[in-house]
């Protein structure tokens, strides 16, 4: 906090008043020193000090922002904190979904004999309501399901979460009784390449960061599929490298200047 400040202004009283402005002070509260009357040509400059006697109910006012301020952000964290547990909650709810969900395709669809990713998805789309076209490519070893229509992308979930689980159900069911292992990708509405060139945008956007201030940065946690994407977007690269750390789900990239060690 100031106590005192040096003002000009086109005559003393505005020179005055643009001291007790930036002090945020009134003028039975300050100290005036005339530093120089001004002239035609010339400002007047004055100094204007908070009064001895008047300081300490300013220190209060101060003292009083500051817990303020405090208390706005303890308020602010616990809102995080509410929304993270409500984010929670909702992940679960839509894990619960697709787990019974599961259970209920599977059940309508044993009698007909072999169940595979597609039969699965297309379940999924009957008891769901969500999706109404899915085009499915097969190539050696690759089966990619795209489904779009009638808000498919409901089953997308927060980064992505729901579309993975859904593909993992997906690839153990095609490969269940299979030798011959077959990769399954699943896509919604064009969502991965979506999500790849955010993640490719992203990826630049750290490296700039890394190359002006010469520090390491921490992304957050991703799934394996995310961390390959940043990886090779940084792969040419050759003034930065990056590391993938910590455990799954809460594995993460560390990008740092090259031939670094991170501290």
């Amino acid at each position: 906090m100031i106590f005192e400040f040096e003002a000009t202004g086109k005559n003393i009283e505005k020179a005055i008043e643009n001291a007790l402005f930036e002090l945020k002070a009134i003028r039975d509260d300050v100290d005036i020193k005339i530093l120089d009357q001004g002239g035609l040509f010339k400002k007047a400059r004055v100094l204007v000090s908070i009064s001895e006697d008047a300081k300490e109910k300013y220190i209060k006012k101060e003292q009083a922002k500051t817990v303020d301020v405090e208390d706005d952000f303890k308020n602010a964290i616990e809102e995080i904190k509410e929304i993270e547990k409500e984010t929670e909650s909702v992940f679960e709810e839509v894990a619960n979904e697709v787990e019974e969900t599961t259970k209920e395709i599977e059940k309508q669809l044993a009698p007909k004999g072999k169940i595979d990713a597609e039969s699965f998805i297309r379940g999924l789309m009957e008891v769901s309501g969500f999706g109404s076209e899915l085009v499915v490519l097969k190539e050696d070893g690759l089966t990619k399901i795209e489904l779009s229509g009638n808000n498919a992308t409901n089953l997308i979930g927060f980064r992505g979460e729901c579309l993975n689980a859904i593909q993992n159900i997906a690839s153990a069911i095609e490969n269940e009784n299979s030798e011959n292992k077959q990769r399954v990708i699943l896509d919604i509405e064009n969502y991965r390449s979506r999500r790849e060139e955010s993640l490719k945008a992203l990826a630049n956007r750290m490296y700039n960061k890394v190359k002006k201030t010469n520090k390491a940065v921490k992304l957050e946690p991703m799934n394996a599929s995310d961390r390959r994407i940043i990886h090779t977007a940084l792969s040419d690269f050759e003034d930065v490298d990056t590391i993938s750390k910590g455990t799954e789900p809460n594995r993460y990239i560390v990008i740092l200047p090259a031939g670094n060690s991170e501290n």
